[in-house]
């Protein structure tokens, strides 16, 4: 059994017991978090599609850490014009673990 799920505006394909990084959410570790924006859930043979969610589905996740993700450099110039500017980013990010799925 899967589900596709929206957070954070991106969509994520989840089944229980799996780990997933989303966009940092705002829970303390151990926390549980239910995730109501499911767009799909399949069994099998059995799949659901919402339009554009799935009434009465949700997924049940488990925060297993928060953290920081791999550096992302940005580079810019102007040729010719002596302009150059580089700057890094890193984006925050919480792990949840999928504890079950209710569709």
């Amino acid at each position: 059994m899967y589900a596709v799920i929206k957070t954070g505006g991106k969509q994520y394909k989840v089944s229980a017991g799996g780990k997933l990084k989303v966009e940092s959410l705002p829970v303390e570790v151990g926390g549980a978090v239910e995730i109501k924006d499911v767009l799909m859930v399949a069994d099998g043979d059995n799949v659901k599609i919402g339009a554009p969610f799935v009434a009465g589905a949700s997924v049940k996740a488990t925060v297993v850490s928060h953290g920081r993700g791999d550096k992302v450099m940005i580079f810019k110039m102007r040729r010719r014009k002596h302009y150059r500017k580089t700057q890094g980013h890193r984006q925050n990010y919480t792990e949840l673990r999928i504890e079950g799925i209710s569709a």
